[in-house]
């Protein structure tokens, strides 16, 4: 679905306000590296994170990308207020985001509204008497990934054409471990999630709440159990299954599927994508044997803690206390603006973005941006030339693959129409429903679409960057694309070290463990000879064990298989933005600055763009639910590149010192 509205008064108000950024705390940046966040004492080759930024941690200051997405916070939240104060006609962009920002914020409002937002739903779920019922009140509600997660996205096998993928959901805690994992840290936080589902279901009047919500624990412990791991959710292969409509009865038998896709408005695709058929299994068997109460107690206690945010400061803090304080080990408070501004963004994630670029990303910046991308991609072109281990026949598909690559840098090509979209003052809890349905009913008009590779996934205001293997295409949002990362104020050197290794990360993603399963057309297809593939696949192996190894504390360690896409992405991405690097300086040497060589610069800036310090609820959290690595183990994947043991005179003996032999080379 194309996006292609103007916004031309919205950028006439941008314009107005001019194109300086308020001087905040957050937005101040060190121009070149962060000499005083470095711990000399320590010695690279012995442990080359906390040489870069071991003084930053001692001083217990705001991560690389924490930073970043603090600061692009504050601008959005003037964006927004500005938007607010403009006065602007009903139903136009400015007056939408104006009103769904200032509903958020009306706590009076809200408060005098009580739970009352919530009585329709919560009746709802009360009226269901039988499993047909239930089937259809779950088919109704996945746009909120109650129990099943639903996307449209390109075929795996025809990228042409969209289709509707589903997967496991259900869970109200991170992952099938907090359920299952017999730690001593996991038992605890299973007894503060047992109180907290008992304190909601009391905030809406159910009786007995600690039954209930031991009831609800019981359900949600026997779907994690049906469901399949984190790891094993990653491999494609496993995931590619196409299930017609017949398939559901016979392969999920338990839950009405003719009236849940009813219900869901699925009644034209004929073929779903099933992501973990086992789960449906499970899941699917579980509608006819756990008792129907139960689901509804399950059902009410999901509906209030989706739209918790909306509610009154009862259930605010609650659900804060437990999602923050409990789960990721957050000690600050629920800061209200800074939610207002993320549920603008998810209701007018566009209009917002338009916004942002018009204002804080300038045209030079996306033209210094895309020079960047240019000569990471030469660089990734002649190490796939130079690879003496692959055969000319896959190494023609490979470059074959990199040709087609389409990178979108700053912004999409077409913004999204929100016409459609209705935002009343004053109704804050309708407004974000509103929002979920519209963006469900655009993914369901996608279905029976010709796929538009130039479609982003994700806003210009998002501090993150993406690979969309079955497009073959990437995105670099504008948010991504500044300080500390990208920063035209430093050598050059230093953001290849940054922003460089992540858009050589995001390149490489085509090429890693997953990505390299579809060709140049985004078709999950094997294009490479077998002895080819072998020998990646060796190296990759190579790469679990190095990871496997790392061991954050002493009943856990990063599981090497679950990281291994990651990792290879870390790996080719650091030696591409370093080969590009050095192409970009034309056969000369990079200056001394700061008392370092260019080598020394590209190497501490990837290092200090890592700079992460989670608390342990958070960290233990990214191990077992993330794909990515905690950041200073992201970090030791310089231990592989050849150039970082003569920049900083890495020698034998030391701890992140690897023997060429033993020093894993992909791409």
């Amino acid at each position: 679905m194309q996006r292609k509205q103007p916004f031309l008064a919205l950028c006439l108000l941008i314009q107005s306000l001019g194109a300086t950024p308020p001087n905040t705390g957050a937005s101040a940046q060190v121009l070149g590296l962060n000499l005083s966040s470095m711990d000399r004492t320590v010695a690279p080759g012995d442990d080359f994170f906390a040489y870069a930024n071991g003084a930053w941690m001692d001083r217990d200051l705001m991560g690389a990308r924490a930073r970043l997405a603090d600061l692009t916070t504050e601008r959005l939240a003037s964006l927004i207020k500005a938007a607010a104060a403009s006065k602007a006609p009903v139903g136009s962009d400015l007056r939408k985001i104006g009103d769904c920002y200032t509903s958020f914020m009306d706590e009076k409002a809200i408060e005098a509204k009580g739970l009352g937002p919530l009585q329709s739903t919560l009746q709802a779920i009360a009226s269901i008497g039988d499993r047909k019922a239930l089937a259809y009140y779950l088919g109704s509600v996945l746009y909120t990934a109650t129990l099943f997660d639903f996307g449209v996205r390109p075929d795996l096998e025809n990228p042409g054409n969209y289709a509707p993928f589903l997967s496991q959901s259900g869970l109200g805690m991170p992952e099938r471990s907090y359920y299952l994992d017999p730690a001593k840290d996991m038992a605890f936080v299973r007894t503060q999630y047992l109180e907290h589902v008992a304190i909601l279901l009391k905030l809406v009047g159910l009786s007995d709440p600690e039954r209930r919500a031991a009831d609800v624990m019981d359900l949600e412990t026997r779907l994690a159990k049906v469901h399949i791991s984190r790891e094993e959710s990653g491999d494609v292969l496993k995931g590619n299954n196409h299930w017609t409509r017949a398939d559901f009865d016979n392969k999920a038998p338990g839950l009405d599927w003719e009236v849940f896709f009813a219900a869901a408005g699925l009644k034209r695709p004929e073929s779903f994508v099933v992501w973990q058929p086992s789960a449906f299994t499970g899941i699917s068997a579980l509608i006819t044997t756990v008792p129907l109460e139960t689901w509804k107690d399950y059902l009410a206690f999901h509906a209030i803690q989706h739209q918790s945010q909306m509610l009154p400061k009862a259930v605010v803090d609650q659900s804060f206390y437990f999602y923050d304080k409990v789960l990721k080990g957050h000690t600050g408070t629920w800061t209200r603006w800074r939610y207002g501004v993320d549920q603008t963004n998810q209701a007018l994630g566009d209009v917002v973005g338009k916004a942002y670029v018009t204002r804080y990303f300038p045209p030079a910046e996306k033209v210094r941006a895309q020079k960047m991308v240019a000569n990471l991609l030469a660089a990734f072109r002649t190490r796939i030339e130079l690879l003496d281990w692959m055969s000319p026949t896959t190494k023609a598909k490979a470059l074959a693959k990199l040709k087609a690559l389409k990178v979108g840098v700053g912004y999409p090509d077409h913004w999204q129409d929100y016409r459609g979209l209705k935002i009343v003052a004053g109704d804050a809890f309708g407004n974000a429903e509103r929002a979920e349905r519209f963006e469900y009913a655009r993914k369901l008009d996608q279905l029976g679409r010709p796929v538009d590779r130039s479609d982003w996934i994700t806003t210009p205001q998002t501090v993150n960057a993406f690979n969309l293997f079955n497009r073959n295409a990437l995105n670099f949002p504008a948010a991504m694309l500044q300080p500390p990362y990208f920063n035209p104020k430093r050598p050059m050197v230093m953001d290849y070290g940054a922003i460089g290794v992540v858009i050589g990360h995001e390149i490489s993603h085509s090429f890693d463990n997953s990505g390299a399963l579809f060709d140049a057309g985004g078709k999950l297809n094997n294009w490479w000879t077998p002895e080819d593939l072998r020998h990646f696949q060796a190296s990759a192996n190579q790469l679990v064990k190095q990871y496997d190894a790392y061991q954050p504390f002493p009943d856990l360690h990063v599981n090497g298989r679950q990281t291994l896409g990651e990792n290879i992405a870390d790996l080719a991405g650091l030696a591409v933005a370093y080969d590009a690097y050095r192409l970009s300086l034309h056969g000369q040497q990079a200056p001394m600055v700061q008392g370092f060589t260019g080598d020394q610069q590209f190497f501490i800036s990837f290092a200090q763009s890592q700079r992460a310090d989670l608390p342990e609820p958070l960290l233990r959290m990214q191990i077992l639910a993330d794909g990515h690595p905690p950041e200073a183990y992201r970090v030791n994947t310089v231990r592989n590149i050849d150039a970082w043991y003569t920049a900083f005179q890495v020698k034998p003996g030391q701890t992140l010192y690897l023997a060429p032999a033993d020093r894993v080379k992909i791409w």
